[in-house]
């Protein structure tokens, strides 16, 4: 995973070890998770969420591309920030949202939604956890294995117009440990080339 900023990195590994336990809650954490692995039907109502579980090119419930920072704030749906560099913010959310999705704004407006829990899943049913391998039979044509430019990362990236869902490899173990998405010029830029501070 190409992420710099240490501060989204320890966010990303703490929600990969912590969220589904806590999203299964108590019976799946006693289990080792079995439950939440298992439960039937729309896990939605398996685990008491009421938001979607599908994350999109056009983003999560409240948190569609494009949203402003200033309106998601002031209606709630930011629970802290974390200002970066170029007129770039992080954030995390609130609600049933809360310790599963992370959040990049660019000069006031949202350009990037990204999870290191599974759910959300993508449209076409990827999520974290799956191997690299996994998401080309899910995929097929329509995604294609990358490198950074450094060539020392890869990730899988499946273009939707002028958007992107791209799957970044896990720190400590193989296949994705990260999903996110949003504008190629932000999203699959900021893997290529790295964030330009």
């Amino acid at each position: 995973m190409n992420r710099p900023a240490i501060l989204l990195t320890t966010a990303a590994l703490a929600l990969g070890t912590l969220v589904p336990a806590a999203v299964a809650g108590p019976a799946a954490a006693s289990a080792g998770g079995a439950a939440y692995a298992s439960a039937p039907g729309p896990l939605a109502v398996a685990v008491g969420h009421s938001h979607p579980e599908v994350l999109s090119v056009r983003g999560a419930g409240v948190y569609r591309i494009g949203a402003s920072l200033a309106a998601l704030t002031r209606n709630g749906h930011v629970g802290w920030t974390a200002p970066g560099c170029d007129g770039v913010v992080h954030t995390g959310v609130t609600g049933s949202w809360a310790g599963v999705l992370l959040l990049a704004f660019r000069d006031g407006r949202l350009v990037e939604v990204g999870t290191a829990t599974a759910p959300p899943r993508s449209p076409a049913g990827a999520t974290v956890g799956m191997s690299f391998d996994e998401l080309e039979s899910i995929y097929g044509r329509r995604g294609s294995l990358i490198r950074n430019d450094a060539g020392d990362a890869e990730a899988y990236l499946v273009r939707v117009g002028s958007r992107v869902e791209l799957f970044t490899g896990h720190p400590i173990r193989p296949g994705v440990g990260y999903f996110q998405v949003g504008p190629a010029s932000f999203v699959e830029r900021n893997f290529r080339q790295g964030p330009s501070c």
